[in-house]
């Protein structure tokens, strides 16, 4: 018998007890589509973390303060140890980074008319922006002129400007009360949604670093310090002249610990896909449970198809059918019930992913790598679990098998 003829004898073999067959691959359905579920949700977390860490800046390295401990004793005024200078060191001789800008920060009651909203208003330089991926969405960002004239100008983001303008008002143009300070609103920043920590980061005011630091803050330290590598490759020597910059701004001796920390987001994105990955291999885990109880599930079927067709088999057997011609047969069998659940449990997969997407607002991301990886296990659960009932059929009697009531 050939390969077609085969498959067409299986599925009409199937079809005869079509719900015992159907409560068979039930298993198997729902294994493939709880892989494909939990894969898919475990890729999809994976790809909103690193668009939530990218959002953060292209190539960003990240230098707070990390005060010294003299004696027991933190040393840094409020625990603050960085101050402009060390950008101006970072700008001149670190060959290795694109942008660097301080960012002073604090967060106070903003009024506009009768309205008010409390924000976080930051400092910083124009090179703040390309950065930190930062334009307007409408009006227009500051400039170098606004940095020298400590000019009282801001951008907003859009929490801020739906709080202050709740009506649908155009901000641009109008002044604001950040504090005591009166800000004009030049621009409105691009949404950016929730970062990686989960913070608002259209709940901001940004203003140039001289009008944040001399207006309001009045301090000589900064918050952080962030700064762009020219590429990714560049990172590690941008991260070991940034030290060496900061070091020397600070006069630091050769054996003195640093009063600062430089992080990159490599570190944080290796952590949280390290996180994501394990979590998606643990739930992927227990999800292939049920395709091993589905599998099972099709050595059972298999047995009592045997033991219902011992005749049947007999008769071919003596009539000319050979051992492999049985054990092939119901190894087909096998195999039809393993795929079909297979193909059926790939588009309930797909299905429910499109729906998870769509109610419960999840990112899923359905690989081609974990469609290809379920088809493939459920040939091998197919011809794993089927073969000891077919072996066990091609090895009958058939006098014996004939003989059988």
């Amino acid at each position: 018998m050939n390969i077609f003829n085969l498959v067409i004898t299986a599925f009409k073999a199937l079809m005869k007890n079509g719900l015992r067959t159907l409560l068979t691959m039930l298993g198997i359905i729902i294994g493939v589509a709880a892989v494909i579920i939990m894969e898919s949700i475990g890729k999809g977390s994976e790809e909103d973390i690193t668009a939530r860490i990218n959002s953060l800046g292209s190539n960003m390295i990240i230098v707070a303060p990390n005060p010294k401990t003299v004696n027991g004793v933190k040393m840094g005024q409020g625990g603050l140890t960085l101050e402009y200078k060390d950008v101006v060191m970072i700008k001149r001789y670190s060959s290795a980074t694109k942008y660097c800008s301080p960012m002073v920060a604090l967060t106070q009651q903003v009024k506009y008319r009768a309205n008010n909203w409390s924000t976080r208003t930051v400092g910083v330089l124009p090179e703040y922006f390309p950065l930190r991926g930062i334009w307007a969405a409408s009006g227009a960002v500051f400039t170098d002129e606004d940095l020298r004239n400590i000019s009282k100008v801001c951008i907003i983001g859009k929490t801020v400007k739906d709080n202050l303008f709740p009506g649908g008002e155009d901000p641009i143009g109008k002044t604001i009360i950040d504090g005591t300070i009166p800000l004009k609103i030049i621009g409105v920043q691009n949404e950016r949604g929730q970062s990686a920590t989960g913070m608002d980061q259209d709940d901001v005011i940004i203003a140039p670093y001289t009008c944040v630091q001399d207006r309001m803050v009045q301090s000589l330290y900064v918050n952080v310090i962030f700064v762009s590598a020219k590429s990714g490759d560049d990172i590690p020597k941008a991260v070991s002249e940034i030290k060496y910059c900061v070091r020397t701004s600070h006069h630091l001796a050769a054996n003195d610990q640093d009063d600062f920390l430089v992080r990159t987001l490599a570190d944080l994105m290796a952590t949280a896909q390290g996180v994501t990955k394990v979590l998606t291999l643990l739930l992927a885990s227990v999800a292939s449970i049920s395709l091993l109880v589905g599998g099972i599930g099709i050595m059972n079927i298999m047995f009592v198809s045997v033991t219902e067709r011992t005749r049947e088999i007999g008769t071919r057997l003596a009539i000319g059918a050979t051992s492999f011609d049985v054990m092939w047969q119901l190894l087909i069998e096998a195999l039809v019930i393993s795929l079909v659940a297979g193909i059926l449990g790939i588009i309930s997969g797909l299905i429910i992913c499109k729906l998870i997407t769509y109610f419960a607002g999840w990112r899923t991301v359905v690989t081609a790598s974990s469609i290809i990886i379920s088809f493939a296990v459920c040939t091998v659960i197919g011809i794993f679990f089927g073969w000891y009932p077919a072996r066990k059929a091609a090895n009958l009697n058939p006098i014996d098998a004939l003989r059988y009531e």
